[in-house]
């Protein structure tokens, strides 16, 4: 018994150390930056120099570098972006370098489940390219990527350590996402727009007959309408006082939802119909 408490005490004890926190050796870090129009994020962790040679030495030139430490550096873009004249989707990538004396690679790879690579596989490449670095007149002793010369439709992620600044240029696509913009608002509202305002007005017991108005735009600029759309048709024109075409749009609203197997708006309508005398 007595063996059994001792070991108890040992778990114990060391269950108690081992919840005891303790600083990363390479401190993580995360950026975000609006650009334009669009989103930038950066997720990457922060080792020091602590005295030693980087590039060429600690981190060999030629060499796959996970761009920090730990798990791979993140890089993430919810629109796309061009960089060196090709087009990078958007999503989340793993930010791979492979260091020079005069140039380094830069690959923006699609597997970003933090592997540790000596080769890159092709078609896990989204975006290659290679780029100048720069000598800095003193050390940076972190690890440092910070993203400047934000402009409207550009900016710069800068990888920052030891004299070295390696400064990655891309573009976005301000101007083509803001004259889309500017010609969906000047052509006046959508399909979804009328729609919406019609049911808002349904809900919330407003003028019904703009509610119509604007359910009928709706269903007139909507080439293939839904049947959940026609059910709210249906409920609309029928507090509006036209059982007919209520009727009409009701019995649509179930020849779909039947095709779709919806159970719910099958039984919907169905009473509904039943209601206005139709079944």
């Amino acid at each position: 018994m007595k063996r059994i408490l001792l070991a108890c005490f040992i778990a114990l004890g060391f269950s108690t150390q081992a919840q005891i926190q303790t600083p990363a050796a390479s401190a993580h870090a995360s950026l975000e930056q609006t650009v334009g129009l669009t989103t930038v994020k950066v997720d990457y962790s922060r080792p020091n120099m602590r005295g030693r040679e980087i590039f060429g030495s600690m981190i060999p030139y030629g060499s796959i570098w996970r761009t920090g430490a730990n798990a791979t550096t993140k890089f993430m873009i919810d629109k796309p972006v061009m960089i060196s004249g090709k087009e990078l989707k958007p999503g989340t990538y793993s930010l791979y370098t492979v260091p020079g004396e005069d140039m380094w690679e830069v690959v923006f790879y699609t597997d970003d489940s933090n592997p540790l690579i000596n080769t890159f596989e092709d078609d896990k490449v989204a975006l290659r390219t290679m780029v100048e670095p720069m000598e800095m007149p003193m050390n940076m002793e972190t690890f440092t990527i910070v993203i400047d010369d934000v402009m409207a439709d550009s900016a710069v992620l800068n990888l920052l350590w030891a004299n070295t600044v390696v400064p990655i240029k891309f573009n976005v696509m301000t101007d083509a996402e803001v004259m889309k913009n500017i010609d969906r608002a000047l052509a006046g509202p959508s399909a979804g727009d009328y729609y919406n305002a019609a049911v808002y007005y349904l809900n919330s017991g407003k003028d019904i007959e703009k509610a119509k108005t604007w359910m009928n735009k709706a269903m007139d600029m909507t080439e293939k309408p839904g049947f959940w759309q026609y059910r709210q048709q249906s409920l609309i024109l029928a507090k509006a006082g036209d059982k007919k075409a209520a009727i009409e749009a009701a019995k649509k609203s179930l020849e779909g939802a039947k095709t779709a197997g919806n159970a719910d708006y099958i039984k919907m309508n169905t009473d509904s119909l039943k209601e206005w005398g139709a079944m």
